[in-house]
């Protein structure tokens, strides 16, 4: 199962990140491609995402385990969708530490389980999960990087 790992230190406390990285609410400003975010409840959420080509795609999601203020998961439902044909199994791990008393590193990992096919290109779903996280990070470090510490 390809697992990606990036990670990045964020110029705020765990417990601002926390604010962000734990409500799905929040998704559209720092995950890519997630132009917005509906039906979020306890259980999950789902993201529109914007693909490539412009269109729209739906994905579910299941909020897994949550440790407030150190990791929350989410599971991508793959039953039923285009997404099952490439993928087993995705899930998101977002994992916070301090980082001395003003910042945190953040660990960000992707866990797929490729299926059909798709289980022989695994080098460039980790390449493009690679991207993602990334994205994430750097949009995460922009967001926090622009409220002042204070407030």
């Amino acid at each position: 199962m390809p697992v990606t790992r990036r990670r990045a230190r964020i110029a705020a406390v765990p417990a601002v990140v926390w604010q962000t990285v734990a409500d799905p609410h929040q998704l559209p400003r720092w995950w890519p491609r997630v132009e917005r975010v509906e039906g979020v409840s306890g259980a999950g959420f789902t993201e529109v995402l914007r693909s490539d080509r412009g269109a729209q795609v739906r994905a579910d999601f299941r909020i897994g385990q949550r440790s407030k203020p150190r990791s929350v998961a989410w599971e991508q439902e793959l039953d039923g969708t285009p997404f099952a044909k490439l993928l087993r199994r995705s899930a998101t791990i977002v994992t916070l530490e301090p980082d001395g008393t003003d910042a945190t590193r953040v660990e960000v990992r992707l866990e797929q389980r490729l299926q059909g096919v798709s289980r022989f290109g695994g080098f460039l779903v980790k390449r493009a999960a690679r991207k993602q996280l990334d994205g994430a990070l750097e949009a995460l470090a922009a967001l926090h990087a622009a409220v002042p510490a204070d407030g």
